[in-house]
Parts: C-alpha cells; sequence; structure tokens
C-alpha cells in the first residue's frame, strides 16, 4: 500500500514570531537581536519544536515570551543551571540561553563558569549593555570605571569584568563577540554559536537608549566603525580602517597598530587571524582600551576570537552510565550511599 509523504512548507521568521506584545523600550537593542535570532531560527535545521530558550531575569530575560518555540523565564542568574539539567537529560534539543551583563556574571556568574567549563552543548547569549536595566539604570559588572548611575552617584569604583576574558578563563570552547546595530554580522555569529558542538558563549553588544544610550556608539555609528572595529576572519590579516589601510601586526607578542604603505608594511606582515589559536586569543580579548585613548589605540575585535572541540558533558554522562550498566548491571542503591567509607565496629 502506498501512502504520501507529508511535505512540510519550509518555515520563516514569522513562523518564530509569537503573538505577545513585545514590551521593550522603544529603540532598544533588543529588538535588533529578537529579529535576528528569528531569521536564522529557520535555517539551523532543527525542528522548532526541538528548540529551548531559556532565560534569567532582566529586560533581556523576556525573550523567551517572543519566540515561538518551547522556553522557560526562569530565576536571576539561574538560566544557565536550568539549561544545564535540561541538556543534560534531553541532548537532542537545541538550548539557547539569553542573559544579560547583571544576570549572567552578577548573581549568575557562578553558574556561568561552570556551564563553560563543564562544556554542555548549548548557546549562552549575554546582552552586554553594561547597565541594569530592568531595575532603572544601576551599575553593572561590565560598567566602566567612574560610571555615574543610581546606585554610584560619584562614580564606579569597581573594576570592570571583561566578559570574553571570563570566558577564556572558565575554558569556553567558543568565544565571539558581535553587536546588536550590525544585523548582517550579528546573524553569522548567531549561526556560528549554534555549529559549535559544546558551550559556546556570544557576547552581544546591546543598546539601552534609556539608562546607557550611546554606550557602543563608536563603534556602531558608519562615522566612527571602520577606524573602530577590526572583524575577525578565520585565515584573514587583521586589517580596518575606512580605506583598509590600517591594520594590526604582533611584535612578537606585543600587537602594534600600522599602516599599510608606511615604513615598508605590506599586507604579509599583518597578524592573520586563528580561531584556534589559544595564546593569541587571550591576547585579542585583552585589546579592550578606552575608545577616546589616541595613543596606541587598538580597534575593538568582532567574531570568533577562539573556538576548539572538547567533549560535551552530556555525551560524557550519558556514556558514563551506559558503561556501569554495562560492567555491573543492575544497581544497588544502599551500596552506593554506603560508599568506601564505612566500617562495622565488632564489639
Amino acid at each position: 500500500m502506498l501512502t504520501e509523504s507529508i511535505v512540510k512548507p519550509a518555515l520563516t521568521a514569522k513562523d518564530f514570531a509569537t503573538d505577545q506584545e513585545v514590551r521593550w523600550c522603544p529603540g532598544c537593542g533588543d529588538y535588533s537581536i529578537l529579529a535576528q535570532v528569528q531569521k536564522i531560527m529557520p535555517t539551523i535545521g532543527v525542528p522548532k519544536e526541538n528548540i529551548v530558550i531559556i532565560s534569567g531575569i532582566g529586560c533581556s530575560s523576556r525573550f523567551p515570551y517572543y519566540m515561538n518555540t518551547y522556553g522557560m523565564h526562569s530565576i536571576h542568574g539561574r538560566a544557565t543551571a536550568v539549561a544545564s539539567g535540561l541538556k543534560a537529560t534531553r541532548p537532542e534539543l537545541s538550548v539557547w540561553i539569553v542573559t544579560g551583563d547583571g544576570d549572567g556574571l552578577s548573581i549568575g556568574g557562578n553558574h556561568t563558569i561552570h556551564l563553560l567549563r563543564r562544556n554542555f552543548d548549548v548557546n549562552i547569549l549575554l546582552f552586554n549593555n553594561q547597565i541594569y536595566g530592568l531595575t532603572k539604570g544601576q551599575y553593572s559588572p561590565t560598567s566602566e570605571k567612574q560610571k555615574i548611575t543610581k546606585s554610584t552617584p560619584f562614580g564606579s569604583i569597581d573594576h570592570p569584568f571583561n566578559p570574553l576574558a571570563l570566558a577564556m578563563g572558565a575554558d569556553a570552547s567558543f568565544i565571539g563577540r558581535t553587536m546588536d546595530r550590525d544585523p548582517k554580522h550579528l546573524q553569522t555569529m548567531l549561526t556560528r554559536s549554534h555549529q559549535h558542538k559544546g558551550a559556546s558563549f556570544l557576547e552581544i553588544y546591546q543598546n539601552c537608549n534609556i539608562f546607557n544610550d550611546g554606550a557602543f556608539e563608536i563603534f556602531t555609528e558608519k562615522s566612527s566603525k571602520a577606524d573602530q572595529v577590526v572583524f575577525l576572519e578565520q585565515g584573514k590579516p587583521l586589517l580596518f580602517g575606512a580605506n583598509q589601510d590600517k591594520g594590526i601586526r604582533l611584535n612578537g607578542l606585543k600587537p602594534e597598530v600600522v599602516t599599510i604603505g608606511e615604513a615598508g608594511i605590506t599586507i604579509d606582515d599583518l597578524w592573520v587571524h586563528d580561531e584556534t589559536d589559544f595564546y593569541k586569543a587571550q591576547i585579542l580579548i585583552r585589546m579592550f582600551d578606552n575608545p577616546n585613548q589616541t595613543e596606541n589605540h587598538f580597534p575593538r575585535p568582532f567574531g570568533v576570537f577562539y573556538e576548539t572541540e572538547r567533549a560535551c558533558y552530556e555525551d560524557m554522562m550519558a556514556m558514563q552510565i551506559e558503561e556501569t550498566i554495562a560492567s555491573k548491571g543492575k544497581g544497588d542503591l544502599d551500596k552506593l550511599l554506603r560508599g568506601k567509607e564505612v566500617w562495622e565496629i565488632k564489639l
């Protein structure tokens, strides 16, 4: 008996939008991030019912309401813990964690670093606006020094986190950076994050136009972007500038900004990016100086800083369970609880 195969229509970005009213401030960078996530979802080859968005608390954490997938709006800083449990029990799911610089690096910082070192195959999207937006403008772990906010009226004296350096220190297997106001680059980086097998950490510069407007303007505006941003591309030299005549070379392990054509410098002298180079990735991640500094000023890198292959936690856990069952058969809970540090006292 012949049966007709059912051909499902191709999904579009609209299929991932919900009927919920989007409750972000007009002009918020979150709108762009939401739009780009909805655009790439039909292209990643995962059934909609196998996609899960998990968030914590913050403006960014409203994300699951606006994505027509499974999702959970969890508690402050614990999205990574919830996602770890889900991925461990349902490894076939595509799990996305949406968090912010406060949610993911302050109260949730401990959970973030442990997820990265365990290397669950999940995607962390960290929206960094260098401020607490939902609670109305307090300084955050990424706010710059001397930042005047409602909670630091005389200027912040805290040294800010470099999110990518934190991820590198936690041995993240994929580290990248993008921005809300470059849709094409954002889409590319979201796709790369999904393609990576392991924990991907993607920092997204996101403008909070109410409490920290213009924090990343120098990197997003056409008038300054070319001279302030260097895009990292595998196997290509670190070249930037409005005329693509500036570049970065290494003098030993020290990066230097140079101009093509001056002092006999050519493109061949420039640093060629290698996403697999653990040591050079750390140099790139630390190119994080003050944009207003003119002497020895470096452009801000965007792209994939580092990617490596490492076993995923959920795979190793499943293997351990299978091997234990195969070698020992049915488990003995009483024996497991007693452990090896129990002894009998004979009178």
